[in-house]
């Protein structure tokens, strides 16, 4: 039993022991702390003694007295601002070695510095300016500087207060990081004309005992109004940003709106008057976008969160302006790998990173203190070791982050003079950090990382028309994993394409990323392909990740112009102009376009010849012709041009066609139905109306002369048969073949031998009924030789009444002769003579025929004609008592023109 106790005592001085104190700051040098000597479980004060270790080499804080292990303050004093600023709590920790009978025992001493309220409230500046529009509403908040109070907990600032006035109130708040600020809160509504500016003063007040207070001049000018301020969208904004963000991230994008015009409306930004120093230096705020970028490096452990006041202000005579809050706070990032610091006793000849042991230490002896730290937080910063290359040493845990190395076996130097022992410290981040001391710790890889490629979107121009198998690009993925872990292989995700799979448009060397066309790309149809490549590791499981690529197709000039319009007939077209177009007027539009985009696609319009005597134009650019000269004496004249239509590419490419313009009689056509396709498809054929009046004129004349032939044959061959078969006394057979003869000679000049002229209306140009003359030709075979002149005579009246040119009587003067068509020969007859055959009025009330009041029935008229013939025919001659009338008795005259 006896034995057992012993060691269960020994045990208990090789493990560590904490002690905790508290002392108030600003004490007196000398001031006793406490002894270890009384903490210790054996009460030896002979025999023990303390030690500070090496890693507290600032004596000058606190003294350990060597035989009881005393704490007292040192020289320096112990000053908790200076020790820890604004820390809530500031804990002094150090290691004293305490050693009995050869036994070593380490003490971790804790010694809690408390604050005194020995610092007083202070503003940055003893005077403030602040100014505040009069249109300023009740509740506006004016932030105010920030005061300083060094101290901490109730001994720091805990209230603000400000003169008495009606105007001003002042309220306190708690800032992000702890510290207490004020806003001056307008109370009610301020006008300048009665009080332009105020004077206030501002208190700020800790919690101590006795309190302390700071003051500070606060004078605020009222400014004119401005109808509107600039807002915010929100009064508060919280930005997140990790601790490794490069110089030039960006924030955030402060956008504050002012409805006023001009510089009433311009915002400027910029901080406010309560960020701090530190906080200017580590951001920048574009004082013209709202910009807020990081200017410099940040570090989380040192500060976590920061508070910016960004004040947003319009540039009006009065400015207006309005604050947003931005809370930046710090993401830890694994950036910091763990620290390994070790410390041996003192003395003993030891060195730096060497630690001496008497090879009489027991086991479980003390040897070294290793203490791990890592300035990163959470699971970044939470750190564990280990201890590596001899089973003889172990590694116990002392207290948090720190540890001891104890023998775990009994030492021979002789046997084994040295040990070379790694301690590694590894933290629980991702990915993991290590620190090794000493020796190098190897690490197995795991397949932990996934292959990422270069880019996450690559972009990728290639030109239409492309050969199948044509190179497009190359992805390229890097997995910085280890052998299999690291081996990346390539393939393409399969999806549709214009109802295709994609893999049949593209493919994917699976070792190099190298993708490659399967087909020739057209611009027209397909003008990008987005595929999608993944990216495959070889471990187990495997890991991928994917990129998109975008294949743009480029297009390429390979499709001519095409004239759509006026619509080409074997390459060529007809316009109509009219001769009475002015000069300077549109007569066509040429439309054209091509399949190409881009340049490609930008046409140009030309003649390749110019047209004769600069006739036409073309703009170039709309394709508009236009008439530069006159076409009043061209009417029928065709005047042929090339016209060319040419893209802009390289090379360009053109379409020709030939244009001919026709020369009309029409009116001109109006701008619209010259440039709208649809006018010349909806409208019926234009027809000249000269040349179809002529047509109209020749065809009548040309009928009539066959009419008036064919009666008479057919009338003079009835009679030669009537006479025959009555056995008429005149039998002899006289010889007309002359007569004949000369019909027969002159029959080609019938057409030309009537006087035409200008029929009144459309109605001239058709024949009268032919019926009712058929009719009575074939009534008139058993009638007689008048009834078959009266068909003759009622023949011609129909077809041209007013035809025929006539001599009309004058009284008693002398009419002058008359040339009348006699078979085969113009005779002159008398004046006198003719008056029998005139169809006019002689005005002694003989005739009416033709008369305004007569009767033109066909009963009338028939009778009128058949009283005429009975007086005697227009050209009857002594042949006619022979071989009766024939049709050169009642041929038409061609006497001159009345």
């Amino acid at each position: 039993p006896l034995r057992l106790l012993a060691a269960g005592c020994l045990l208990a001085l090789s493990r560590c022991k904490t002690v905790r104190y508290r002392t108030d700051e600003e004490g007196a040098p000398g001031t006793v702390i406490g002894t270890l000597a009384d903490e210790m479980p054996v009460k030896a004060p002979g025999e023990m003694s303390f030690r500070l270790m090496r890693q507290f080499s600032n004596s000058s804080l606190v003294r350990v007295r060597e035989e009881d292990g005393q704490l007292s303050i040192g020289e320096a004093g112990l000053d908790r601002e200076r020790l820890c600023g604004q820390a809530p709590q500031c804990v002094l920790a150090f290691d004293v070695v305490s050693c009995w009978r050869e036994r070593y025992r380490l003490v971790h001493v804790e010694l809690e510095v408390r604050d005194i309220n020995d610092n007083a409230p202070r503003f940055p500046r003893a005077q403030m300016a602040l100014e505040v529009s009069e249109s300023a509403a009740p509740g506006t908040r004016l932030p105010l500087e920030v005061a300083v109070d060094e101290d901490v907990g109730s001994n720091s600032i805990q209230s603000f207060q400000v003169s008495l006035n009606s105007h001003f109130g002042v309220e306190a708040q708690t800032r992000a990081d702890g510290a207490r600020c004020a806003d001056l809160v307008l109370l009610q509504e301020l006008d300048r004309e009665r009080q332009p500016s105020y004077t206030l003063e501002l208190v700020a007040k800790d919690g101590g005992s006795p309190a302390r207070s700071g003051t500070a001049t606060v004078h605020v000018r009222v400014l004119d109004a401005n109808d509107n301020s600039p807002t915010f969208a929100r009064s508060s904004v919280t930005v997140e940003l990790p601790e490794d963000a490069p110089p030039g991230s960006l924030l955030l994008d402060l956008d504050a709106e002012d409805p006023d015009e001009g510089p009433n409306g311009e915002v400027v930004y910029a901080f406010g008057s309560q960020v701090p120093p530190e906080a200017r230096r580590l951001f920048r705020l574009d004082p013209r976008s709202g910009r807020l970028t990081l200017e410099a490096a940040v570090d989380y452990e040192r500060t976590r969160t920061y508070e910016l006041d960004v004040r947003a202000q319009d540039r009006g005579a009065s400015p207006r302006a309005a604050t947003c809050t931005v809370v930046v706070r710090l993401t830890d990032v694994n950036d910091n790998a763990p620290r390994i610091s070790i410390s041996a006793l003192r003395g003993a000849g030891s060195a730096a990173g060497v630690a001496y042991v008497s090879e009489a230490a027991a086991t479980e002896s003390f040897v070294a203190l290793v203490s791990a730290s890592d300035r990163d937080s959470g699971t970044n910063g939470q750190v564990r070791c280990s201890l590596r290359g001899h089973d003889h040493f172990a590694l116990q845990r002392a207290y948090e982050d720190s540890y001891m190395i104890v023998t775990t076996a009994a030492l021979d130097r002789e046997r084994i003079p040295e040990y070379n022992l790694t301690v590694v410290a590894e933290d629980l981040g991702s990915p993991p950090f290590k620190t090794v001391r000493q020796y190098t710790v190897r690490v197995s890889d795991e397949n932990d990382n996934a292959p990422l490629f270069a880019k996450p979107l690559y972009e990728v121009a290639v030109p239409e028309n492309n050969p199948p198998g044509a190179y497009i690009t190359t992805v390229v993925a890097r997995d910085p994993d280890l052998g299999h872990n690291g081996k990346v292989t390539y393939r393409l995700l399969e999806t549709q394409v214009m109802g295709a799979p994609i893999s049949t448009y593209v493919s994917v060397d699976p070792a190099t990323g190298a993708i490659y066309a399967l087909r020739t790309f057209n611009y027209e149809i397909l003008k990008q392909l987005d595929l999608r490549i993944q990216a495959t590791d070889g471990g187990s499981p495997q890991l991928s990740s994917s990129t998109l690529v975008k294949v743009r197709m480029v297009d390429q000039n390979d499709n001519p112009p095409i004239i759509i319009h006026p619509v080409l007939t074997n390459g060529s077209v007809e316009i109509g102009v009219s001769s009475k177009t002015s000069r300077d007027a549109l007569v066509a539009q040429i439309k054209a376009r091509d399949a190409d985009d881009g340049a490609n696609a930008e046409l140009t319009f030309a003649f390749l010849e110019e047209p004769q005597q600069d006739l036409f134009a073309i703009n170039p650019s709309t394709g508009d012709i236009v008439l530069r000269g006159d076409l009043s004496e061209e009417l029928g004249q065709l005047f042929k041009v090339i016209l060319t239509v040419t893209d802009n590419g390289r090379p360009p490419l053109a379409t020709t066609a030939t244009v001919n313009f026709l020369v009309t009689a029409t009116a001109p056509s109006s701008i619209q139905e010259v440039a709208k396709p649809s006018s010349w498809q909806g409208k019926a054929l234009q027809w000249d109306i000269p040349l179809i009046v002529i047509i109209v004129l020749a065809g009548s004349c040309t009928l009539l002369l066959v009419a008036i032939i064919t009666i008479a044959t057919t009338c003079n061959r009835r009679k030669k048969g009537n006479e025959i078969k009555n056995n008429s006394p005149l039998k002899e057979q006289i010889d007309i073949s002359h007569l004949e003869k000369g019909r027969q000679e002159d029959s080609s000049q019938r057409g030309n031998m009537f006087e035409v002229r200008t029929f009144p209306s459309k109605t001239s140009f058709s024949g009268p009924d032919p019926s009712p003359a058929a009719e009575e030709i074939s009534t008139a075979e058993s009638s007689s030789d008048s009834a078959c002149l009266y068909e003759g005579q009622k023949r011609l009246r129909g077809a041209g009444g007013e035809g025929f040119t006539v001599a009309p009587s004058f009284g008693k003067e002398p009419a002058p002769p008359v040339a009348i068509w006699k078979g085969h020969s113009f005779n002159t007859i008398s004046g006198r003579e003719a008056e029998k055959f005139s169809g006019k009025d002689s005005g002694k009330g003989d005739s009416d025929f033709n008369d305004s009041d007569s009767d033109i029935s066909g009963d009338a008229l028939k009778k009128d004609l058949i009283t005429h013939m009975q007086n005697g025919l227009w050209a009857c001659t002594a042949e006619c008592k022979i071989l009766g009338h024939s049709d050169r008795c009642w041929s038409p005259s061609c006497g001159r023109a009345n």
